[in-house]
């Protein structure tokens, strides 16, 4: 394990005031994405993006919902759900709910020193 922590670490601990109204349990999540993905999310989350946020999280959760089509996954509602939280205060203290639950049942999914893309 190296102790040097890598540019990825940094960026994220930078923004996680930016992001996520400050919590940083969603900047640890976004951190253990892909990195093309979770460069993504980080521009997302921003309140700069909003306009791009909205429209993004509405697609997302209408096309969980039609899940039943190809191309389409039940995988879309939670993102959806969890973009729109950043503008919504409704879904913004559920979303802390299920941060909570996260953290009394897996924590190891906010660990910075867990490997990404771990399959538990």
């Amino acid at each position: 394990m190296s102790t040097v922590p890598d540019e990825r670490t940094t960026e994220i601990e930078d923004t996680t005031g930016q992001i996520a109204g400050g919590d940083p349990r969603l900047a640890r999540l976004v951190h253990r994405l892909p990195p093309r993905m979770g460069d993504t999310f980080t521009y997302l989350l921003k309140p700069s993006s909003r306009w791009v946020r909205i429209p993004s999280g509405t697609l997302l959760v209408v096309g969980g919902v039609l899940s039943f089509l190809p191309v389409l996954g039940v995988w879309m509602l939670p993102l959806g759900l969890a973009l729109l939280a950043e503008d919504v205060p409704a879904l913004r203290s559920s979303r802390s709910k299920v941060f909570d639950w996260i953290e009394r049942r897996k924590p190891h999914w906010l660990d910075p020193s867990a490997l990404k893309n771990d399959q538990s």
